[in-house]
């Protein structure tokens, strides 16, 4: 594996990324991390390989954080394909052969144009408020017929199902709407998944294919211990959104509580083509 800046003429990023509601380098991200692969690649990894990902691809995925996706690439496209794994702070990503890591800022550094078989980004665009720009410079990045595959949330509707009372269902709606305005502080917008599939289209994609996943999220399960994990992660950005140090105590034991039921947020796995010129064009 090759480990590496994104070029000596480039911007370097900056050591935290202003408006980005997660840290990537505290305290919380192995566990951020864990928590995510557990939950999300079982989602993304068998839409990748639909795509036939395979021997001789060059693959990219932007925003990597610790690499589970991108490990699984690497292992995919052996033994004549490379694999790229951007961040800002990328150095969670384990190494592993025909992996090369960039620190990347992708909303500010270049990007090489036609030069992937497939890109991914998943929980990235969600975050940017340059996220149609960005999505743009994916595009670009694609070789014609390339597949661009982008997994986001949207979390208009994750309603609880099952708590105690009443009273213990406002609290985690409390919650998830104190983590909502958190995310909009920083120029994020919880609801980007839904929006993916036409801004593919405007993008010049074609063959949008929009995969709704949606689950029970329970205290064994492996959406919801992420959702605890943030209480911690975004303490400070909870209790500044209207959250009480006593509500964060009182949502933590409801999530643990093995009666408790809630339904997801709704992720969207959208892939997109880019198309192939017309012959003769």
């Amino acid at each position: 594996m090759h480990r590496r800046e994104a070029g000596s003429a480039l911007r370097q990023p900056p050591d935290t990324v202003p408006g980005y509601v997660f840290d990537n380098d505290s305290t919380h991200s192995q566990e951020q991390h864990r928590c995510l692969a557990a939950a999300y690649d079982p989602v993304t990894l068998p839409r990748l390989a639909a795509t036939g990902v395979g021997d001789g691809w060059r693959c990219l995925e932007i925003g990597s954080g610790g690499g589970s996706v991108a490990r699984w690439l690497a292992a995919r496209v052996a033994p004549s394909g490379e694999v790229t794994a951007t961040d800002v702070k990328p150095h969670h990503i384990p190494e592993t052969p025909r992996l090369t890591v960039l620190r990347h800022d992708v909303v500010t550094d270049p990007l090489p144009e036609a030069a992937y078989d497939l890109v991914v980004a998943r929980l990235v665009l969600q975050h940017l408020p340059e996220r149609r720009a960005v999505l743009d410079k994916l595009v670009r990045a694609l070789k014609p017929g390339g597949v661009l595959q982008i997994d986001e949330f949207d979390t208009s509707y994750e309603p609880p199902l099952l708590t105690p009372d009443a009273r213990a269902a406002e609290l985690y709606a409390h919650f998830l709407r104190a983590k909502a305005a958190a995310m909009r502080a920083g120029g994020g917008d919880p609801h980007w998944g839904r929006e993916v599939p036409a801004a593919m289209r405007a993008a010049g994609l074609v063959g949008i294919d929009p995969r709704p996943h949606i689950e029970v999220r329970h205290a064994r399960s492996a959406g919801l211990r992420l959702q605890l994990h943030h209480t911690y992660h975004l303490r400070d950005k909870l209790l500044a959104a209207g959250l009480t140090k006593r509500q964060l105590e009182e949502v933590r034991a409801l999530m643990r509580d093995p009666s408790f039921r809630a339904a997801s947020s709704i992720l969207y796995s959208t892939q997109g083509r880019r198309p192939r010129p017309e012959a003769g064009s």
